[in-house]
């Protein structure tokens, strides 16, 4: 049964899609019926380019323990690292991941 629940947000990021690397600017966060992972369902993620189009984004598929896993692991860094970095992966009044040039 799928429940339809999908969660989207804003993102500051940067991917690496097939012609290099990209502005990111949003996410799904979602649990269905997976493409290409063997699975019945999946938690998928999908962050994206609104500038590039539909076909401009990373995806992610992957079973329930590995996304628990996976969002523990983040939850655990960020908690690791001090306000100040933190901090310094903001630029105020400035898109970072516009700015820099594409990198292969």
């Amino acid at each position: 049964m799928c429940t339809y629940q999908t969660q989207t947000l804003d993102v500051r990021a940067s991917g690496k899609l097939a012609g290099g690397w990209a502005p990111l600017t949003s996410a799904a966060v979602y649990f269905d019926h997976p493409v290409h992972f063997a699975a019945g369902h999946a938690l998928m993620i999908d962050v994206r380019s609104s500038t590039l189009g539909p076909g401009a984004r990373v995806a992610l598929e992957m079973d329930a323990p590995s996304a628990r896993a996976l969002a523990q692991a983040i939850l655990q860094t960020l908690a690791s690292v001090p306000d100040d970095l933190q901090r310094d992966s903001l630029v105020a009044g400035r898109d970072v991941a516009r700015e820099s040039p594409t990198r292969p």
